[in-house]
């Protein structure tokens, strides 16, 4: 039967009113839910935040622990997913922030090692970081040749390293292999880094001929998420003055270097980061600070050598990997975290080495048997600092005394491979991590271990 004549405008008039309210609340909850937090750089964004950057919103599709004191804006990365223009009004209440995020970087020498040994059965995944070493700072390196090879890239893979039978390169499959292997590290958790430098490549012309076009090319072809420049100090001399005179004769060099990087990689809108291998001793020796010269350490030709270069360029890096180690019997691996700490805001991964090796002939051991991890600190005077540079003790100082966003570094992933096997009472490689796995912590199964693979 068809409805009465009277019912015919209340279902209208009904209809509408609840239409209007339907559209009024779902006004209000966009008006509520239309901007969020400006979105900052140097912040760890977890998979899902959501935040506000030029007038449109943005959500996180994965964890950020890749983020750069400068920051990976919205729109030059895939790690955020637009979800729609703001309104301008008011925010919606920010998200709980997420946990900082700590890392664990592994140096990865590629001599003696093949490409297949890069794998996610081989590198626990606790490991958040692998970096590659090392690379030619001024290698000639073209995009899209994927010439890997020693000769043009520096890498001493045994697919293409220099022999005695001449010079190996790679074939078409090795090298989309290695790339493979690069991108399943990466889908993993743990990002790839090309380290460029170290102490072979920073002997000779390499530094002064700096290519930063090639070294991102060779970044990107690999499809690594950064770079790590591993300048080893060659001739430097430094004034030891105060902290608003203080210079050293490679200042220039150094700064030129992260500086061209830094501008080739923001010219490219490449996803790229920045890190950089912190000498030792490299944030010591400022005429006036508890660490000037000769109150915590013996003169050192590399003392001061990063001091400006982290202090000036601070904003253009990821994170600091300090080689707290090599520095002998007086160097304190607490007050050289101290010394760069003094003058950088943003993550450092405090570095253990795997004996034996190293040129100030420290054994890495573990555990620490009760020694304090803040005793003695800064006293002003050269003390022996042997019995502080242990796995346990350096854990509890970054956890206690540290960033929540600092971690480690490892020297190196393959040590037991390319170099002698660590005595009976050191520190392995396994062992070393294990134990920041579990007590730092990380993320991972803190079980997994780096098997004993031949040497090639």
């Amino acid at each position: 039967m068809p409805p009465s004549t009277p019912a015919r405008p209340f279902v209208r008039a009904h209809g509408l009113r609840m239409l209007c309210a339907l559209t009024a609340a779902l006004a209000a909850t966009q008006i509520h839910a239309a901007s969020y937090a400006e979105w900052k750089p140097g912040t760890f964004y977890a998979a899902g935040s959501l935040v506000t950057y030029n007038g449109r919103n943005y959500k996180a599709t994965v964890d950020q622990t890749d983020y750069s004191s400068t920051g990976w804006n919205p729109t030059t990365t895939s790690l955020w997913a637009d979800v729609g223009a703001t309104s301008g009004s008011a925010p919606a209440p920010a998200p709980a922030p997420a946990p900082a995020a700590r890392s664990y970087v592994g140096y990865s020498g590629t001599w003696n090692t093949s490409i297949y040994d890069l794998t996610t059965s081989n590198i626990p995944n606790y490991f958040t970081h692998v970096n590659l070493a090392f690379a030619k700072p001024n290698t000639a390196y073209v995009k899209g040749s994927y010439a890997f090879d020693q000769n043009m890239a520096g890498f001493e893979f045994i697919e293409g390293a220099s022999t005695n039978a001449g010079q190996r390169t790679f074939t078409a499959q090795q090298a989309q292999d290695l790339r493979n292997n690069i991108a399943a590290l990466k889908a993993r958790g743990t990002q790839v880094w090309v380290s460029y430098g170290g102490w072979a490549y920073s002997q000779g012309s390499e530094w002064a001929n700096f290519n930063a076009k090639g070294v991102v090319d060779l970044a990107l072809d690999l499809g690594a998420s950064g770079v790590d420049i591993d300048w080893e100090s060659n001739g430097s001399s430094c004034n030891k003055l105060d902290a608003a005179n203080f210079s050293c004769n490679t200042d220039g060099q150094i700064n030129g270097i992260i500086d061209s990087l830094y501008s080739e990689i923001q010219s490219r809108g490449a996803k790229l980061g920045i890190s950089v291998a912190g000498w030792s001793t490299g944030a010591y020796y400022v005429k006036g600070s508890p660490f000037e010269e000769g109150k915590v350490q013996w003169a050192s030709s590399f003392g001061g050598v990063m001091y400006t270069v982290v202090k000036t360029r601070g904003s253009k890096l990821s994170h600091v990997n300090l080689m707290s180690y090599d520095g002998g019997a007086y160097y304190d691996p607490r007050e050289g975290y101290e010394s760069y700490r003094a003058i950088y805001s943003g993550p450092i991964n405090v570095g253990m080495e795997i004996a034996p090796e190293g040129a100030g002939g420290s054994v890495l051991r573990i555990p620490a048997n009760g020694v304090q991890y803040d005793a003695e600190m800064l006293s002003g005077s050269n003390n022996i600092a042997t019995a502080y540079y242990n796995v346990e003790t350096l854990v509890n100082y970054v956890k206690n005394k540290g960033k929540p966003n600092d971690g480690f570094m490892l020297w190196q992933i393959w040590k037991q491979r390319v170099h002698q096997p660590a005595r009976a009472d050191a520190a392995t490689e396994n062992t070393a991590g294990q134990y920041v796995c579990k007590n730092l912590p990380l993320k991972g199964d803190c079980a997994q271990a780096i098997p004993t693979l031949p040497k090639d």
